[in-house]
């Protein structure tokens, strides 16, 4: 299967450089508008896919070969959790993320400074989760409540923990490793919905080829 890129089609635009004097010139680029998507009906069924865990800096397309052998498949992984852009929607390398906390707290104190509290779960003596892990809270947060077992009003204090900087974008970074992965079986499903997505339809002006359309140029009517 060729790279996603080479499957995009082209769009001639009018050139707006400086050594392009002339009206008629043209500069082919790749219509990034035009892009891949899995159909609703794989999409929105789990079946079609298997949890994957991102592992330390690994990029999409080491993700790509464990799964199918092929680096190049790195945009199916991308489009299999609607990821639009890497830069925020791809766990960082550990290297960048040190750099980009340090700057954004100003310093290893306000990094590691206390952020926010959270509960603890509480259980009642029957297993009943009477607070659920994770809430955020005051410090002196506390709960009272009837314990039908034991007959009687119970107080639970001291249930809460410091989150710190550090550890709430640790945490937002960490829920991004875990992505869905399309099967290898149903590859070439998408292979096919792609060739009949990315091809252009006759029955525009535009229309040049399958693969190239032309813009309006608009220095005619300047």
């Amino acid at each position: 299967m060729a790279s996603y890129f080479r499957q995009v089609p082209n769009f001639d635009y009018v050139s707006r450089t400086a050594e392009n004097k002339a009206i008629s010139d043209y500069v082919p680029v790749k219509n990034l508008f035009k892009r891949g998507k899995l159909r609703d009906d794989i999409f929105g069924n789990l079946s079609f896919f298997t949890k994957y865990k991102i592992i330390g800096d690994e990029r999409p397309d080491n993700v790509a070969f464990n799964i199918y052998n092929d680096e190049t498949l790195d945009w199916v992984i991308l489009i299999s959790n609607n990821i639009l852009n890497i830069q925020t929607e791809w766990p960082l390398p550990q290297t960048s993320f040190d750099a980009i906390m340090l700057e954004k707290y100003g310093s290893y104190t306000n990094l590691n400074a206390v952020r926010h509290y959270e509960t603890v779960e509480v259980k009642n003596v029957s297993g009943v989760i009477i607070v659920p892990e994770g809430l955020q809270v005051p410090q002196n947060f506390s709960v009272t409540y009837y314990d039908y077992s034991l007959e009687q009003e119970v107080t639970k204090s001291s249930i809460t923990v410091p989150v710190t900087n550090l550890q709430y974008e640790e945490k937002i970074e960490n829920d991004k490793r875990n992505i869905f992965v399309l099967k290898p079986q149903y590859l070439n499903v998408v292979f096919n919905d792609l060739d009949n997505i990315m091809p252009y339809k006759k029955g525009t002006t535009q229309y040049v080829s399958d693969t190239l359309k032309r813009g309006d140029n608009i220095r005619i009517y300047q």
